[in-house]
C-alpha cells in the first residue's frame, strides 16, 4: 500500500468563524489538480492550502488568514467573487459564502425575538389546498402550520394541534434525526438528512446571529450523531424541489414531488407542498390516505 508523505507545511490554526470552516471545508474538498495548481512537497492537509487558495484568488496569505479568523470583515464582493471562483463553489455555495463574508448586509431582515406565526393570508392558502400535503415552515424548519392532508402525510402520530403550540411545537429537523416514526417515513432517510442539514446552513447563513439556530444546533448536535457529522461538512444546498420517497405505516410506498415555496417577506418562512402524479400508484395511496382517516 503506498504511504502518503507527510506536509510539513501543514496549517495549525484552526478557523474560528464560521466563514473561516466553511472555505476550509471547501479547501478541503479540491485537490490542487482539480484547481489546476502544481503540487509541490510532502502535504498532509487533503485539498488546497491555503497559501494556495491564496494565490488562485489573488489575495495575501496574510489577508486570507485574517479573513478566515475572523480578523477581517465585510470582505469585498470581488474578493468573495474570486474566492468562489478559485473553490468552484456552485450557485447556492456562493450565496452562502456571500452572506457569511458580509455579516451585516443592508437588507437583512430584522429578526423578531417573538415566537415566529405564520402570516395569516399564507395559513389561508395552506388550509385552501385541500387534498394537497402542506405545511408552513419556519426559518430554522419550526412547524408553524399544516393542514389535514400534510399533517396525515407527516406527522400523524402528533396531535393535529401542535403546531400552535409555541412552547413545544415540532420542528421538522428534530422529527428527522430525533423521532424514529419520522425517520422510518422516508425511505432515503440519509439524503433526506444531507438535504435537511444542507438546506438548513444555507438558511442559517442568512440568519447567523440569531439563538435560536445555536440552540438547535446545539441540541441535534448533542443527540444525533448523524445531524453533527453532517453539520460538520458544511455542505450548502437550497433545496426548493425534488422527489420524496415515503413509506407510510398506513399506505405504505409514495413518491411525491415538492415544492418549497419562499415567502415574499424574507423572514426565512416557507410553503413546503407535496403532490403525486396523476394516475399514479402514490396518488391512489394518498387519496386512500386521506379518504380512510
Amino acid at each position: 500500500m503506498e504511504r502518503r508523505p507527510i506536509d510539513t507545511s501543514a496549517e495549525t490554526d484552526r478557523p474560528v468563524t464560521e466563514l473561516g470552516d466553511f472555505l476550509r471545508s471547501r479547501r478541503d474538498r479540491i485537490t490542487p489538480g482539480e484547481a489546476g495548481v502544481s503540487s509541490y512537497g510532502r502535504r498532509r492537509v487533503p485539498g488546497l492550502r491555503r497559501e494556495e487558495l491564496a494565490q488562485l484568488a489573488g489575495v495575501s496569505v496574510t489577508y486570507l488568514t485574517r479573513l478566515e479568523q475572523g480578523q477581517s470583515q465585510n470582505a469585498s464582493d470581488a474578493i468573495t467573487d474570486a474566492l468562489a471562483r478559485a473553490l468552484q463553489l456552485d450557485a447556492d455555495e456562493r450565496a452562502h459564502l456571500h452572506a457569511l463574508a458580509h455579516p451585516v448586509p443592508r437588507k437583512r431582515p430584522r429578526v423578531s425575538s417573538e415566537p415566529e406565526v405564520a402570516r395569516p393570508g399564507a395559513e389561508q392558502l395552506l388550509h385552501s389546498m385541500g387534498d394537497v400535503p402542506a405545511v408552513i415552515l419556519g426559518r430554522f424548519n419550526d412547524i408553524l402550520a399544516w393542514n389535514r392532508a400534510g399533517h396525515l402525510l407527516l406527522a400523524g402520530h402528533l396531535e393535529r394541534d401542535a403546531p400552535t403550540r409555541v412552547d413545544d411545537r415540532p420542528n421538522q429537523l428534530r422529527l428527522l434525526f430525533l423521532d424514529e416514526h419520522t425517520r422510518d417515513l422516508y425511505a432515503d432517510w440519509t439524503e433526506e438528512a444531507a438535504h435537511a442539514v444542507a438546506s438548513l446552513r444555507y438558511v442559517a447563513g442568512q440568519f447567523a446571529d440569531d439563538r435560536r439556530l445555536a440552540e438547535l444546533v446545539g441540541e441535534l448536535s448533542m443527540n444525533s450523531i448523524a445531524f453533527a457529522r453532517l453539520w460538520a461538512e458544511h455542505d450548502v444546498r437550497l433545496c426548493t424541489s425534488g422527489t420524496k420517497r415515503f413509506r407510510h405505516p398506513e399506505v405504505g410506498s409514495l413518491d411525491l414531488r415538492y415544492e418549497v415555496l419562499h415567502l415574499p417577506e424574507g423572514n426565512g418562512q416557507r410553503l413546503l407542498t407535496h403532490t403525486a402524479a396523476p394516475g399514479s400508484a402514490s396518488a391512489a395511496a394518498l387519496r386512500l390516505l386521506l379518504s380512510t382517516s
